[in-house]
């Protein structure tokens, strides 16, 4: 352990030195003149006037070495396909989906937004944004027409990438209409509209927006090179939005050569990823899990990464480890739900495969509970490597390296995800007085600036609201604040406890309540609103609504109430998609609040718990916690 003290004592005291021998992992164009530029906190400018592309790392630097090499295997339980690309083949299809991008109009700095399911022309777009300088912002697929629209208004495309349909768990999402919806309902200026036609459900066309990606090239028509933008390492790569406490999601910004050479690098230390090696991550390209660790970061390291469309329980509980067989995968990372829910399969499933080949599992988007770790580390008898991030960071800043030279490496300890990583000055501090906080000693999780190279740069378009929300919780000091509860321990493990604000975790997605509760009040028998994160042996948290009707009579019957919880869910599938609908939506006839009327959904969340609710001076009325009580009651929650 003093030796990984040591290591990562050098990264944060002197993080030019550190950082400026990890940038040897990718390609420069043009090498940077200053490592680290901190002269204007909170904003961090990483390797200064150098100049890279994200796609020419991740393909076209391969090409001589690893041409051949599958870079891509696209396998879908939903559909029966299978895919593989090799580098070779993926330089084509990217430049392929390039050149429709140009002829479409898209130019350097141009925001395309990438609304598709699990398939690899998503991963194309991807990649053809970074190759032509255009600012990718993928929507994750399950979101409804109302979600997209805000995400539209916000990043104001001038080209919109689209499929037909997705499907999950063989029922056919149709995303044409949710987009067609969107659309109607922005406020931005209308953008152009490419589509892949999955032939999974209907797709009409508008003359003069919309135009039908070709899945094959012309016979005879020649492979187009579409030559790469050369960025300077700080101009943005790409928007990834994040529930936000307000109800309007943030765009994390994040930068080009900065993130390169930390997902580079991660895959190295804190993955042990070589080139050759098979990557499956199971995430959606919507989330920052699959842009890092399914997209950018395997393709980086010359791995091939696995793109999976389908539940890890269809057609059977075995189709995973199959897969890990028959791929002969060395890496899976996944989140702890989906180990839950593997858990409750028959073993048999498990045992049947021959998984010699993985070398380790890794966890994370929620807390990894003691329970589901002890049991998938004897059932694949693999190392399991928990690890804690956010949106906002783009990749681990809590967990167990796996490989760096001449380091000791702590052993796990069962419910922490690990110790900060290299990179990270990370504290526990009181969150009113900013003091680090002792050990065993509840506090928020901070990070002080500067923030290392993959980081969020800023949130889209908004400087102040970067600054009002993540760097101004601690007075008199420039930390970032995580907005997670942690205890740090005398050797540096940090168990996290759970969030601050009002978002939530629900199966590594990150939601926020806000977001649902307007959702809810659109129903015209809503008069207030209050949701809360409640835990969940399988989802980690789930989302409970607490409804005071506009005519409490319509609940009075349990008829009543259940087709009314039925509509209200269905409005919140209409606005933000199903990945939002609440487990529960229950009614009383009073929210209780302070005396200076501020929601008190801790208690709320405690109460739906089965925790008492804690210090309660300041509650105007007590009976509204009863009401809560008898709401939870009547549905069997207590």
């Amino acid at each position: 352990m003093t030796r990984y003290k040591s290591f990562h004592a050098h990264s944060v005291d002197d993080p030019a030195a550190f950082w400026g021998r990890q940038a040897d992992r990718i390609h420069w164009h043009t090498p940077f003149t200053q490592v680290l530029d901190d002269s204007r906190p909170p904003f961090a400018r990483w390797f200064v006037g150098g100049t890279t592309n994200l796609c020419y790392n991740a393909l076209d630097r391969h090409l001589p070495e690893r041409g051949a090499q599958d870079a891509l295997v696209y396998i879908s339980t939903e559909t029966g396909a299978e895919r593989r690309l090799t580098f070779a083949e993926m330089f084509v299809e990217v430049n392929r989906m390039a050149a429709a991008m140009r002829a479409l109009g898209v130019q350097r700095g141009d925001r395309v937004l990438i609304y598709m399911p699990m398939i690899p022309e998503a991963v194309f777009a991807m990649l053809a944004c970074a190759r032509i300088g255009a600012i990718h912002s993928v929507v994750f697929g399950g979101f409804a027409a109302g979600n997209l629209a805000t995400r539209i208004d916000d990043a104001e495309p001038v080209l919109i990438v689209s499929a037909d349909a997705g499907s999950r768990a063989g029922r056919v999402i149709p995303y044409k209409p949710l987009l067609d919806d969107a659309l109607l309902e922005s406020k931005a200026p209308q953008p152009k509209v490419l589509l892949v036609d999955r032939r999974l459900a209907p797709m009409p066309l508008f003359p003069g927006r919309d135009t039908v990606y070709p899945s094959a090239p012309e016979p005879g028509e020649p492979t187009p090179i579409v030559p790469c933008e050369w960025l300077e390492s700080n101009e943005p790569s790409y928007i990834l939005y994040t529930s936000g406490t307000t109800g309007r999601p943030k765009g994390v910004q994040r930068d080009v050569g900065g993130y390169a050479v930390a997902l580079a690098t991660s895959m190295d230390y804190l993955f042990g990823g070589k080139p050759g090696d098979v990557m499956f991550t199971a995430s959606d390209i919507g989330w920052v899990v699959g842009h890092s660790y399914i997209v950018y970061a395997p393709l980086l390291a010359g791995m091939t990464t696995v793109l999976y469309e389908g539940l890890p329980v269809r057609p059977d509980g075995g189709v995973w480890w199959r897969m890990v067989e028959r791929l002969k995968i060395n890496l899976m990372f996944t989140a702890p739900t989906a180990i839950r829910v593997l858990k409750k399969q028959d073993p048999a499933l498990l045992r049947a495969s021959d998984l010699s080949s993985l070398r380790a599992l890794f966890l994370a988007g929620e807390p990894l509970d003691e329970p589901t770790a002890t049991w998938i580390a004897r059932a694949i008898d693999k190392p399991v490597i928990d690890n804690y991030w956010q949106t906002e960071t783009g990749w681990p800043m809590l967990t167990l390296p796996r490989a760096i030279d001449g380091v000791e490496i702590p052993a796990p300890k069962l419910g922490a995800p690990g110790v900060p990583v290299y990179g990270y000055r990370l504290s526990v501090r009181n969150e009113r007085t900013g003091a680090v906080c002792a050990a065993g000693q509840k506090g928020v999780i901070a990070l002080d600036y500067p923030l290392p190279p993959g980081c969020m740069t800023t949130v889209w378009r908004d400087d102040e609201r970067y600054i009002k929300t993540y760097w101004s919780n601690f007075i008199g000091r420039m930390s970032y604040s995580t907005f997670d509860w942690g205890v740090q321990d005398g050797d540096d493990f940090v168990t996290i406890l759970g969030r601050t604000d009002d978002v939530i975790n629900v199966a590594g997605h990150r939601l926020g309540t806000r977001e649902i509760e307007e959702s809810l009040s659109r129903h015209p028998a809503v008069a207030e609103v209050a949701v809360v994160g409640v835990k969940d042996t399988v989802k980690g948290q789930v989302a409970f609504g607490f409804v005071v009707l506009r005519d409490p009579t319509r609940a009075e019957q349990a008829m009543d109430r259940l087709a009314l919880e039925g509509e209200l869910m269905q409005t919140v599938d209409r606005q933000l998609g199903s990945v939002a609908r609440p487990a529960r939506v229950l009614f009383v006839g009073l929210l209780p609040k302070t005396r200076s009327g501020k929601l008190l959904r801790r208690a709320i969340a405690a109460l739906a718990e089965g925790r008492e609710p804690g210090d309660l001076t300041t509650i105007e009325d007590p009976s509204a916690l009863h009401q809560i009580r008898a709401a939870l009651g009547f549905a069997g929650q207590v």
